[in-house]
Protein backbone atom coordinates (compact mmCIF):
# COMPACT_ATOMS: atom_id res chain seq x y z
CA UNK A 1 0.00 0.00 0.00
CA UNK A 2 1.48 3.49 -0.96
CA UNK A 3 2.15 5.85 1.72
CA UNK A 4 -0.47 9.15 1.54
CA UNK A 5 2.31 11.26 1.90
CA UNK A 6 3.35 10.14 -1.83
CA UNK A 7 -0.11 10.45 -3.02
CA UNK A 8 -0.64 13.64 -1.17
CA UNK A 9 3.23 14.69 -3.45
CA UNK A 10 1.36 13.52 -6.48
CA UNK A 11 -1.64 15.50 -5.63
CA UNK A 12 0.14 18.67 -5.32
CA UNK A 13 2.17 18.02 -8.54
CA UNK A 14 -1.12 17.56 -10.50
CA UNK A 15 -2.61 20.60 -9.75
CA UNK A 16 0.15 22.72 -10.17
CA UNK A 17 0.66 20.90 -13.79
CA UNK A 18 -2.62 19.98 -15.01
CA UNK A 19 -4.05 23.42 -16.58
CA UNK A 20 -0.50 23.38 -18.97
CA UNK A 21 -0.90 20.23 -19.89
CA UNK A 22 -2.94 18.18 -23.03
CA UNK A 23 -4.79 14.93 -22.63
CA UNK A 24 -2.02 13.20 -24.11
CA UNK A 25 0.37 14.78 -21.35
CA UNK A 26 -1.76 14.21 -18.77
CA UNK A 27 -1.63 10.32 -19.60
CA UNK A 28 2.11 10.52 -20.38
CA UNK A 29 2.46 11.90 -16.97
CA UNK A 30 1.06 10.16 -15.28
CA UNK A 31 2.66 7.04 -16.77
CA UNK A 32 5.73 8.23 -15.87
CA UNK A 33 4.27 8.64 -12.09
CA UNK A 34 2.95 5.42 -11.47
CA UNK A 35 6.23 3.51 -12.82
CA UNK A 36 8.32 5.88 -10.58
CA UNK A 37 6.26 4.88 -7.66
CA UNK A 38 6.41 1.13 -8.67
CA UNK A 39 3.90 -1.33 -6.96
CA UNK A 40 0.77 -0.14 -6.44
CA UNK A 41 1.33 3.27 -8.32
CA UNK A 42 -1.47 3.17 -10.60
CA UNK A 43 -3.66 3.04 -8.15
CA UNK A 44 -1.88 5.72 -6.65
CA UNK A 45 -1.91 7.73 -9.04
CA UNK A 46 -5.56 7.17 -10.12
CA UNK A 47 -6.52 8.07 -6.38
CA UNK A 48 -4.10 11.33 -6.07
CA UNK A 49 -5.24 12.82 -9.60
CA UNK A 50 -8.59 10.87 -10.34
CA UNK A 51 -7.73 9.42 -14.01
CA UNK A 52 -8.96 5.89 -14.33
CA UNK A 53 -6.36 3.01 -13.72
CA UNK A 54 -7.37 2.35 -18.07
CA UNK A 55 -5.86 5.28 -18.72
CA UNK A 56 -3.09 5.53 -16.84
CA UNK A 57 -2.24 1.82 -18.18
CA UNK A 58 -2.96 3.04 -21.82
CA UNK A 59 -0.40 5.76 -20.58
CA UNK A 60 2.00 3.41 -19.66
CA UNK A 61 2.27 1.13 -22.73
CA UNK A 62 2.63 4.18 -24.80
CA UNK A 63 5.74 4.92 -22.93
CA UNK A 64 7.13 1.71 -23.24
CA UNK A 65 6.66 1.70 -26.71
CA UNK A 66 10.05 2.72 -29.10
CA UNK A 67 9.94 6.14 -29.51
CA UNK A 68 8.31 7.75 -32.30
CA UNK A 69 7.58 10.68 -33.64
CA UNK A 70 3.69 12.19 -33.09
CA UNK A 71 3.76 13.15 -37.20
CA UNK A 72 4.16 9.35 -37.48
CA UNK A 73 1.08 8.43 -35.56
CA UNK A 74 -1.31 10.30 -38.18
CA UNK A 75 -4.56 10.45 -37.05
CA UNK A 76 -3.61 8.68 -33.78
CA UNK A 77 -1.49 12.51 -32.93
CA UNK A 78 -5.09 14.35 -32.13
CA UNK A 79 -5.54 15.55 -29.41
CA UNK A 80 -9.77 16.05 -28.01
CA UNK A 81 -10.54 19.32 -27.52
CA UNK A 82 -11.24 20.40 -24.27
CA UNK A 83 -14.41 19.13 -22.54
CA UNK A 84 -14.03 16.31 -25.44
CA UNK A 85 -15.12 12.67 -24.33
CA UNK A 86 -17.40 11.24 -22.25
CA UNK A 87 -18.74 13.24 -19.63
CA UNK A 88 -18.17 12.30 -15.88
CA UNK A 89 -21.53 11.11 -14.20
CA UNK A 90 -21.31 13.81 -11.44
CA UNK A 91 -22.25 15.58 -14.69
CA UNK A 92 -24.55 13.83 -16.55
CA UNK A 93 -26.37 11.94 -13.40
CA UNK A 94 -27.25 15.28 -10.94
CA UNK A 95 -28.84 13.19 -8.59
CA UNK A 96 -26.06 10.79 -7.89
CA UNK A 97 -23.70 12.55 -5.52
CA UNK A 98 -27.03 14.15 -3.49
CA UNK A 99 -28.13 10.06 -3.15
CA UNK A 100 -24.55 9.33 -2.68
CA UNK A 101 -24.44 11.79 0.34
CA UNK A 102 -27.46 10.74 2.08
CA UNK A 103 -26.51 7.05 1.88
CA UNK A 104 -23.12 8.71 4.12
CA UNK A 105 -25.45 10.51 6.45
CA UNK A 106 -26.17 7.93 9.03
CA UNK A 107 -22.78 5.96 8.28
CA UNK A 108 -19.96 8.44 8.39
CA UNK A 109 -17.24 8.63 11.38
CA UNK A 110 -16.75 12.42 11.57
CA UNK A 111 -19.48 14.01 10.25
CA UNK A 112 -20.47 17.31 11.78
CA UNK A 113 -23.92 17.05 10.62
CA UNK A 114 -25.16 13.71 10.86
CA UNK A 115 -27.18 12.66 14.09
CA UNK A 116 -25.05 9.95 14.72
CA UNK A 117 -21.68 8.99 13.99
CA UNK A 118 -20.62 5.17 13.57
CA UNK A 119 -19.28 2.64 11.04
CA UNK A 120 -18.77 3.28 7.37
CA UNK A 121 -19.82 1.58 4.35
CA UNK A 122 -17.69 -0.25 1.38
CA UNK A 123 -17.92 1.00 -1.93
CA UNK A 124 -19.01 -1.65 -3.44
CA UNK A 125 -22.21 -1.65 -0.82
CA UNK A 126 -22.90 2.13 -1.77
CA UNK A 127 -22.43 1.37 -5.61
CA UNK A 128 -24.79 -1.32 -5.15
CA UNK A 129 -27.91 0.83 -2.82
CA UNK A 130 -27.21 3.28 -5.92
CA UNK A 131 -27.97 0.91 -8.47
CA UNK A 132 -31.52 0.20 -6.55
CA UNK A 133 -32.01 3.30 -6.63
CA UNK A 134 -31.64 3.57 -10.42
CA UNK A 135 -28.12 4.69 -11.06
CA UNK A 136 -25.64 3.10 -13.61
CA UNK A 137 -22.57 3.44 -11.09
CA UNK A 138 -19.41 1.18 -10.01
CA UNK A 139 -17.60 0.99 -6.98
CA UNK A 140 -14.82 2.50 -8.79
CA UNK A 141 -17.04 5.58 -9.49
CA UNK A 142 -18.03 6.16 -6.00
CA UNK A 143 -14.38 5.45 -4.51
CA UNK A 144 -13.48 8.69 -6.78
CA UNK A 145 -17.10 10.80 -5.55
CA UNK A 146 -15.50 9.61 -2.24
CA UNK A 147 -12.27 11.35 -2.94
CA UNK A 148 -13.70 14.57 -4.47
CA UNK A 149 -15.85 15.26 -1.21
CA UNK A 150 -13.16 14.97 1.32
CA UNK A 151 -13.52 11.04 2.76
CA UNK A 152 -10.34 9.00 2.38
CA UNK A 153 -9.52 4.97 3.18
CA UNK A 154 -8.47 4.91 6.87
CA UNK A 155 -6.50 2.01 8.62
CA UNK A 156 -7.74 0.56 11.99
CA UNK A 157 -7.10 1.88 15.51
CA UNK A 158 -7.78 0.39 18.96
CA UNK A 159 -10.79 2.54 19.71
CA UNK A 160 -13.60 -0.03 20.04
CA UNK A 161 -14.75 -0.55 24.02
CA UNK A 162 -16.23 -3.17 25.24
CA UNK A 163 -17.90 -5.66 23.06
CA UNK A 164 -19.41 -5.91 19.81
CA UNK A 165 -23.13 -6.80 18.78
CA UNK A 166 -24.52 -8.09 15.58
CA UNK A 167 -27.15 -5.76 15.55
CA UNK A 168 -25.09 -2.88 16.74
CA UNK A 169 -25.59 -1.37 13.48
CA UNK A 170 -29.69 -1.73 13.77
CA UNK A 171 -29.60 -0.42 16.89
CA UNK A 172 -27.80 2.74 15.99
CA UNK A 173 -30.85 3.08 12.62
CA UNK A 174 -33.21 2.66 14.89
CA UNK A 175 -31.81 6.16 16.86
CA UNK A 176 -30.83 8.00 14.30
CA UNK A 177 -34.50 7.50 12.78
CA UNK A 178 -36.14 8.21 16.11
CA UNK A 179 -34.08 11.68 16.06
CA UNK A 180 -34.96 12.30 12.34
CA UNK A 181 -38.50 12.09 12.93
CA UNK A 182 -38.72 14.42 15.90
CA UNK A 183 -36.17 16.94 13.75
CA UNK A 184 -38.90 16.59 10.80
CA UNK A 185 -41.55 17.20 13.16
CA UNK A 186 -39.76 20.12 14.28
CA UNK A 187 -39.55 18.51 17.91
CA UNK A 188 -36.62 19.16 20.60
CA UNK A 189 -33.31 17.28 20.33
CA UNK A 190 -31.22 16.86 23.03
CA UNK A 191 -27.87 14.83 23.99
CA UNK A 192 -26.60 14.58 27.23
CA UNK A 193 -23.59 13.29 29.29
CA UNK A 194 -21.55 14.41 32.22
CA UNK A 195 -17.64 14.65 32.19
CA UNK A 196 -14.90 13.69 34.41
CA UNK A 197 -14.92 15.73 37.78
CA UNK A 198 -12.33 18.66 38.06
CA UNK A 199 -10.42 19.66 40.94
CA UNK A 200 -11.69 23.30 42.06
CA UNK A 201 -9.02 25.69 43.61
CA UNK A 202 -5.34 26.40 42.65
CA UNK A 203 -3.89 23.19 41.38
CA UNK A 204 -1.39 22.87 38.82
CA UNK A 205 -2.35 22.50 35.47
CA UNK A 206 -1.09 21.55 31.99
CA UNK A 207 -0.15 24.48 29.88
CA UNK A 208 2.09 28.20 30.41
CA UNK A 209 1.37 31.26 30.40
CA UNK A 210 3.02 34.89 29.91
CA UNK A 211 4.47 36.19 33.37
CA UNK A 212 7.66 38.23 34.57
CA UNK A 213 10.09 36.08 33.94
CA UNK A 214 11.47 34.19 37.46
CA UNK A 215 8.05 34.65 38.78
CA UNK A 216 5.80 31.42 38.25
CA UNK A 217 2.22 31.06 39.56
CA UNK A 218 2.25 29.64 42.94
CA UNK A 219 -0.25 26.28 43.05
CA UNK A 220 -0.05 23.38 45.67
CA UNK A 221 2.13 20.73 45.84
CA UNK A 222 -0.47 18.16 46.51
CA UNK A 223 -3.94 17.50 44.16
CA UNK A 224 -5.83 16.77 46.90
CA UNK A 225 -9.37 17.80 46.84
CA UNK A 226 -10.07 21.30 49.05
CA UNK A 227 -12.86 20.34 51.32
CA UNK A 228 -14.87 23.38 51.04
CA UNK A 229 -14.80 23.67 47.29
CA UNK A 230 -14.50 20.07 46.66
CA UNK A 231 -14.69 19.29 42.60
CA UNK A 232 -16.43 20.68 39.66
CA UNK A 233 -18.82 18.48 38.09
CA UNK A 234 -19.69 19.34 34.46
CA UNK A 235 -23.14 18.19 33.20
CA UNK A 236 -24.11 19.69 29.88
CA UNK A 237 -26.99 18.98 27.45
CA UNK A 238 -26.29 19.75 23.30
CA UNK A 239 -29.31 20.57 21.37
CA UNK A 240 -28.89 18.65 17.66
CA UNK A 241 -30.95 20.73 15.67
CA UNK A 242 -29.90 24.48 17.30
CA UNK A 243 -26.52 23.35 17.70
CA UNK A 244 -26.14 25.04 20.97
CA UNK A 245 -25.50 23.76 24.16
CA UNK A 246 -25.51 24.30 27.85
CA UNK A 247 -23.55 23.73 30.75
CA UNK A 248 -24.45 23.31 34.60
CA UNK A 249 -21.23 22.54 36.91
CA UNK A 250 -22.13 21.16 40.44
CA UNK A 251 -19.91 20.47 43.40
CA UNK A 252 -21.54 17.53 45.22
CA UNK A 253 -22.25 14.63 43.92
CA UNK A 254 -23.30 13.55 39.80
CA UNK A 255 -26.72 11.98 40.84
CA UNK A 256 -29.99 11.31 38.55
CA UNK A 257 -31.50 14.54 39.98
CA UNK A 258 -28.50 16.47 39.23
CA UNK A 259 -28.58 15.44 35.24
CA UNK A 260 -32.59 16.36 35.24
CA UNK A 261 -32.01 19.64 36.86
CA UNK A 262 -29.67 20.21 34.27
CA UNK A 263 -32.14 19.79 31.50
CA UNK A 264 -34.77 21.72 33.51
CA UNK A 265 -32.93 24.55 33.83
CA UNK A 266 -31.72 24.06 29.89
CA UNK A 267 -35.46 23.93 28.82
CA UNK A 268 -36.27 27.06 31.27
CA UNK A 269 -33.24 29.14 29.51
CA UNK A 270 -33.21 27.64 26.04
CA UNK A 271 -34.89 25.13 24.88
CA UNK A 272 -38.77 26.56 25.39
CA UNK A 273 -37.54 29.78 23.85
CA UNK A 274 -36.01 28.21 20.82
CA UNK A 275 -38.88 25.28 20.33
CA UNK A 276 -42.30 27.27 22.19
CA UNK A 277 -44.74 24.70 19.99
CA UNK A 278 -42.69 21.71 21.51
CA UNK A 279 -44.89 19.33 22.85
CA UNK A 280 -42.35 16.11 22.95
CA UNK A 281 -38.23 15.95 23.78
CA UNK A 282 -36.24 13.30 22.68
CA UNK A 283 -33.11 12.76 25.27
CA UNK A 284 -30.02 11.03 23.93
CA UNK A 285 -27.47 9.16 26.59
CA UNK A 286 -24.99 7.12 27.82
CA UNK A 287 -26.41 3.89 29.49
CA UNK A 288 -24.56 4.30 32.11
CA UNK A 289 -23.55 6.78 35.07
CA UNK A 290 -26.34 9.07 36.47
CA UNK A 291 -28.47 9.07 33.41
CA UNK A 292 -27.99 5.46 33.03
CA UNK A 293 -30.73 2.84 31.58
CA UNK A 294 -31.25 1.28 35.28
CA UNK A 295 -31.78 4.15 37.05
CA UNK A 296 -35.30 4.50 38.57
CA UNK A 297 -34.52 7.98 40.01
CA UNK A 298 -32.87 8.53 36.13
CA UNK A 299 -36.78 7.69 35.23
CA UNK A 300 -39.08 8.94 38.23
CA UNK A 301 -36.92 12.93 38.07
CA UNK A 302 -37.47 12.66 34.11
CA UNK A 303 -41.29 11.41 34.98
CA UNK A 304 -41.77 14.66 37.08
CA UNK A 305 -39.70 16.76 34.77
CA UNK A 306 -42.80 15.74 31.92
CA UNK A 307 -45.51 16.47 34.14
CA UNK A 308 -43.79 19.95 35.72
CA UNK A 309 -43.31 21.24 31.33
CA UNK A 310 -46.06 19.48 30.21
CA UNK A 311 -43.98 17.56 27.51
CA UNK A 312 -43.76 13.82 26.28
CA UNK A 313 -40.27 13.18 27.16
CA UNK A 314 -38.58 9.84 24.91
CA UNK A 315 -35.38 8.78 25.79
CA UNK A 316 -32.75 6.94 23.55
CA UNK A 317 -29.91 4.92 25.39
CA UNK A 318 -26.92 4.16 23.60
CA UNK A 319 -25.62 0.69 23.79
CA UNK A 320 -22.93 0.01 26.09
CA UNK A 321 -19.58 0.56 25.00
CA UNK A 322 -20.11 3.02 22.64
CA UNK A 323 -20.66 6.43 24.51
CA UNK A 324 -18.15 8.11 22.30
CA UNK A 325 -20.70 8.42 19.25
CA UNK A 326 -22.83 10.20 21.86
CA UNK A 327 -23.20 13.48 19.71
CA UNK A 328 -22.30 15.83 22.84
CA UNK A 329 -18.74 14.11 22.73
CA UNK A 330 -18.14 15.79 19.06
CA UNK A 331 -19.51 19.13 19.08
CA UNK A 332 -19.51 20.43 22.28
CA UNK A 333 -17.49 18.60 25.08
CA UNK A 334 -14.82 18.11 22.24
CA UNK A 335 -13.90 22.12 23.12
CA UNK A 336 -14.04 21.09 26.67
CA UNK A 337 -10.55 19.79 26.74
Amino acid sequence: MVDDAIIQRVREKYKTLSSAMDERARRYWAATEATAIGWGGVSAVAQATGLSRNTIMAGIKDVQQPARSFESLGEQSRVRQAGGGRKPLSETDRRLERDLKKLLDSSTRGHPQSPLKWTSKSTRHLATELEEQGHQVGHNTVARLLHQMGYSLQANRKTKEGTDHPDRDAQFEHINRKVLAFQKRRQPVISVDTKKKELIGDFKQQGQQWRPKGNPRKVRVHDFADPELGKGIPYGVYDLTCNEGWVSVGIDHDTAQFAVETIRRWWYEMGRIVSPEATELLVTADSGGSNGSRSRLWKVELQNLANELGLKISVCHFPPGTSKWNKIEHRMFCQYH
